[in-house]
């Protein structure tokens, strides 16, 4: 099949990619972030219970914000290393905001995680909220107080 197209994230050098967020791609008015929380193959990856809990608190805490009514998808990697979010329109000072206040609020959080019973969620039983939070935690502290370049480490 000579017509397959390598996709853009097989691209990046996942040797010299570190923790933080990136654009991965922009298709129009869509831009793909790469919410990298996991150097790549560094046998330090989420484990599948936080990272399920995270996105359904991720999910539902950015369609709740600001921004929320350009939010398409955010949801896991396959390799565990961290989350795409995609946006329409993007600004991104205010995904950089926006991600740095989700991440206070999923710490933030107390009682039930969203979407935690058998009728919302397919693997319920697969959430723990303070997994959640020290992921939050993580990320919050590579987010940072300057905001990124989003460029990929060269």
């Amino acid at each position: 099949m000579k017509d397959i197209k390598r996709i853009a994230s097989f691209e990046v050098d996942h040797t010299k990619l570190d923790c933080g967020l990136y654009i991965s791609r922009v298709d129009g008015d869509i831009t793909t972030y790469d919410m990298r929380m996991r150097r790549p193959n560094a046998d330090d990856y989420l484990t599948d219970v936080a990272m399920h809990t995270f996105e359904h608190m991720l999910a539902t805490f950015i369609r709740s914000g600001p921004i929320s009514a350009d939010v398409i998808y955010a949801g896991p990697m396959g390799c565990r290393t961290g989350f795409y979010l995609l946006v329409r329109n993007a600004d991104n000072r205010a995904v950089w905001q926006e991600l740095k206040r989700v991440m206070q609020c999923i710490i933030d959080h107390e009682g039930a995680v969203f979407g935690q019973s058998e009728v919302e969620c397919g693997n319920y039983r697969c959430l723990c909220l303070e997994d959640a939070k020290e992921e939050a935690r993580r990320y919050l502290a590579v987010l940072g107080d300057s905001l990124p370049s989003f460029e990929y480490n060269k």
